[in-house]
C-alpha cells in the first residue's frame, strides 16, 4: 500500500453496466491510485482494468454478499489507519442492491470521509429508456424470492402511483411477471430492460400480461431491470352538497380565506371551482 495519511477515505465507484467506455475519468484515476480496491468480483475488475488500460497498484480484495459482514471490519481498520479504499461492484453504484451499505456505515461511524466517483446506474438508465413517466418513481430492488412473499409484496405495491423500478433474476422473471400481471392487472404498461449498454441490449415495452406471455415463451437471459407504470390515480368520491359546504367552512375556520378554501376543496375532489363556489353562496 502507498503512504498513509492521517485520515483514510472511502470512495464508491460507479462501474460501467457493460460497456467499458462508460467508465469516467475519475473512475480510472481512483483505480490507479487507491491503496485497496474492494471488488464484488475480482476477476471482473481485473478484466475491466485491462479493457481500460489501467494498472491497479493497490491491493485487490473480494467484497461480495457472502463475505461482506466479515470483511467490513477489516476494511474499516484499513480506513482508520489512513489509507484510501475504493469500492466497486459488478456494475452501477455500490450499495444500490449491491454490497456497500455496511462499509459506508462503518466508515461514517469511524469518522472516515466517504465520497463517490458517480457513474452508470441501471435504475435511471432503464427508467429513461422505458418510455414511462419518470418525474416521480420508486426503486424496489429485488422482489422476495419465494412466490408467496413476492405476491404479498406486489399486492402491497399495487396502488403505488409512482413508476416502479425492479431488479429480477433471469430464472425468476417469468414467474414474477405472472404475479405482477395478477396483482397490477394485465394491462398495466411496463418495460423489460436487459443487458443494458451491452452488445445484446434489449428493451421490450408491453403491458404486463403480454410481457408475461413473452417471457414464458422464451429463455430470457442477462441482467434484467423491470420498469412498471404506476397505478392510475383514484378519483376521490364526491361528497354531498352539505359535506362540501362543511369542508369549506372547516378550512375557513382553520385560517384559510374563503377563496382559498373553495379552491382547496375543489382540487381535493376533482371539481370545478365555480361548482363549489356556487354551493357555498347558494
Amino acid at each position: 500500500m502507498g503512504e498513509m495519511s492521517d485520515v483514510g477515505r472511502l470512495v464508491l465507484l460507479g462501474a460501467p453496466l457493460g460497456n467499458p467506455a462508460d467508465a469516467s475519468a475519475r473512475f480510472r484515476e481512483v483505480l490507479a491510485t487507491a491503496d485497496v480496491v474492494a471488488a464484488e468480483d475480482t476477476r471482473r475488475l481485473t478484466r475491466l482494468a485491462r479493457d481500460l488500460d489501467v494498472t491497479v497498484p493497490g491491493r485487490i480484495v473480494s467484497y461480495f454478499e457472502g463475505n461482506e459482514e466479515r470483511r467490513t471490519p477489516e476494511l474499516a481498520e484499513v480506513l482508520v489507519a489512513g489509507y484510501t479504499v475504493a469500492l466497486v461492484t459488478d456494475g452501477g453504484m455500490p450499495s444500490v442492491s449491491d454490497p456497500g451499505y455496511r462499509l459506508v456505515r462503518a466508515a461514517l461511524e469511524a469518522g472516515v470521509p466517504v465520497t463517490a466517483a458517480p457513474g452508470p446506474s441501471a435504475v435511471t438508465t432503464a427508467l429513461a429508456l422505458s418510455g414511462l413517466p419518470c418525474d416521480r418513481f420508486c426503486f424496489e430492488g429485488f422482489l422476495p424470492r419465494t412466490p408467496g412473499a413476492r405476491r404479498s409484496r406486489l399486492r402491497a405495491l399495487a396502488a403505488e402511483e409512482r413508476t416502479l423500478v425492479l431488479f429480477e433474476a433471469t430464472h425468476r422473471i417469468a414467474g414474477a411477471l405472472v404475479d405482477l400481471a395478477e396483482a397490477f392487472g394485465p394491462d398495466r404498461p411496463a418495460a423489460l430492460c436487459r443487458e443494458l449498454t451491452k452488445t445484446y441490449e434489449e428493451v421490450v415495452r408491453r403491458p404486463l400480461g403480454e410481457l408475461a406471455e413473452w417471457a414464458a415463451a422464451g429463455d430470457v437471459r442477462g441482467e434484467i431491470t423491470l420498469v412498471v407504470a404506476g397505478a392510475p390515480a383514484t378519483p376521490a368520491i364526491r361528497p354531498d352538497d352539505d359535506a362540501l359546504r362543511a369542508a369549506v367552512a372547516e378550512r375557513e375556520a382553520a385560517g384559510s380565506s374563503r377563496r382559498d378554501a373553495i379552491s382547496e376543496v375543489a382540487t381535493a375532489y376533482g371539481l370545478r371551482r365555480r361548482e363549489v363556489y356556487e354551493l357555498v353562496h347558494r
